[in-house]
């Protein structure tokens, strides 16, 4: 999630480019680097590349102009594409904490550094996160922790969860938290003068992405889908989004600002009432266990009972997982969902077809299972292409630690920065033609159009990929499909256009209001 504001520099990489070459991977075609660029290059050549120092690129002045002066601090992944145009597809910046970062906006470059991450990749862009828990002595979780010890937490951390076949296991679960949802969305419907309209969808999304992800990780309710949320959960809900947002701040001001401006101390607040109210469900989790043990009965459960009875991660490492993993498992798929229905809505020939689709798999009353949603090609596409025009992350990070790296023709030194911009990458005409538009049957095995798979990784690659990303599209496909399985979906009569927002993770810079119509003789499915 790093924080950069960024302007390009230097002309496009040539496509022929001697340091990238065309192969096979996994049966799709793509570019990666060769053999000499993935080693370094040859002697002979490391004269011939250019530095960080020749890479051109925005002076901190130039930079605060245009986030704080032009406005793009919140629509800083739009900057992707203006830089882009202005600089080429690499270029540096600077700003905040994180000062000389190389910004990579096309996909065989962006393959080239991921390939060359590293047993152990790190991400730099956490520093705002590790303050807390070292100030607060907690211990790092997945997003945190580098190294050996990140390799270790992660190989614990993805049993349960990363494999497909082990993702299932939740379905039921799953639906059960989209049974209530749907019951909420028919509330909020009543609550309208219409009896259809639905205001600021996200919100309404917000909450059941966070009972579901809280129902998988701690394995009990939290009172989300509520008419009247529990105030603990309340209060964890508005904290979550409050860290984001006074983080954001934290991160492109200067240290020395910490003291005397509020943004970093309500920062580490927020995230103290995250952990507080994380802590407490492990807390009742373990006294379960521990009463269940006393008793010689059998200990049951799913994820949580897993890490605390596994033996392999101490009290403190599971506290500090658990906070991280519940905000991976709430953005993505609110937001997509939100940015799914959103679309549909303004494009009824798409949303008939997906009628269409899920009513021949699951016909009258019947709910979804993942055996049905492996059925339903023209479901996964519409979360693709979601997903590839508005990535939950637009800007990644990589730091290269293990040796330097040459691409692009420059030659970088270990620790070099790299801001990956996943948002510009995605929307690139060379990658997908009318790149701006919501298209989900390109992502159908006929209409594929042959690119780099790289240019749309929303979930991110390797070993440092989202550890919840089964789980997330596991819940996008069931909650998708049951919501237009019982819904025709309108956009807002008063019209007008929502674009995204960055608030560190991408969101709708506008409440997302859409009218939801019962389809004839559908029950509550």
């Amino acid at each position: 999630m790093l924080i950069t504001f960024f302007r390009p520099g230097s002309p496009s990489l040539a496509r022929g480019s001697p340091l990238l070459q065309t192969c096979r991977v996994g049966g799709i075609q793509s570019r990666a680097i060769t053999g000499a660029a993935a080693a370094g290059v040859a002697e002979e050549d490391k004269k011939k590349l250019k530095t960080l120092e020749d890479l051109p690129g925005p002076s901190l002045l130039t930079n605060l102009y245009w986030i704080f002066i032009r406005g793009y601090l919140l629509r800083s992944q739009e900057l992707q594409i203006i830089y882009k145009k202005q600089y080429g597809p690499i270029w540096k910046s600077g700003i905040g904490m994180y000062m000389n970062v190389v910004n990579i906006a096309d996909a065989d470059l962006l393959e080239a550094v991921l390939r060359q991450e590293g047993k152990y990749p790190i991400r730099a862009d956490m520093k705002l996160w590790k303050d807390h828990r070292d100030l607060r002595d907690l211990s790092y979780g997945p997003f945190t922790e580098e190294g050996h010890r990140w390799h270790t937490l992660r190989s614990v951390l993805n049993k349960r969860m990363l494999k497909p076949a082990e993702a299932v296991l939740y379905t039921e679960a799953i639906n059960e938290v989209v049974t209530d949802f749907l019951t909420m969305l028919d509330d909020h419907r009543k609550e309208t003068p219409s009896g259809i309209m639905v205001n600021d969808i996200a919100n309404v999304l917000y909450r059941f992405a966070f009972e579901g992800i809280s129902y998988i990780l701690f394995e009990s309710r939290i009172g989300c889908l509520e008419k009247t949320i529990p105030p603990e959960s309340q209060k964890f809900i508005d904290s979550i989004g409050a860290m984001f947002r006074y983080g954001l701040f934290a991160a492109v001001l200067p240290a020395w600002s910490q003291n005397l401006l509020p943004f970093y101390r309500l920062f580490l607040e927020k995230w103290d009432n995250i952990f507080a109210f994380g802590n407490k469900l492990i807390d009742q989790k373990m006294e379960k266990i521990q009463a269940c043990l006393e008793r010689g009965e059998e200990v049951q459960g799913e994820y949580l009972t897993y890490l605390l009875s596994s033996g392999k991660l101490t009290n403190k490492e599971v506290y500090g997982s658990i906070a991280e993993l519940l905000l991976a498992g709430v953005d993505t798929t609110s937001n997509t969902l939100s940015w799914a229905l959103y679309h549909v809505a303004r494009d009824p020939d798409i949303q008939q077809s997906l009628y269409q689709e899920v009513t021949s798999i699951v016909p009258g009353d019947g709910v979804p299972t993942a055996e049905d949603i492996a059925k339903m090609p023209l479901l996964k596409a519409v979360i693709k292409e979601t997903l590839r025009l508005y990535p939950v992350v637009p800007v990644n990070s990589r730091v290269i630690a293990e040796k330097s790296i040459s691409i692009g023709g420059y030659r970088f030194p270990k620790e070099t920065l790299f801001a990956l911009s996943h948002y510009q990458i995605s929307r690139d005409e060379d990658n997908f033609p009318e790149p701006n538009k919501f298209l989900p049957h390109r992502w159908l095995r006929d209409n594929r159009h042959k690119n780099n798979p790289f240019s749309s990784i929303p979930f991110g690659y390797g070993i440092r990929a989202c550890v919840g990303r089964r789980i997330a599209e596991l819940e996008m496909y069931l909650a998708l499909s049951r919501i237009i399985k019982r819904y025709e979906i309108r956009p807002d009569p008063r019209g007008g256009e929502v674009t995204p927002m960055a608030r560190v993770v991408l969101t709708p810079s506008r409440p997302i209001n859409l009218q939801f119509l019962n389809r004839p003789d559908t029950k509550l499915a």
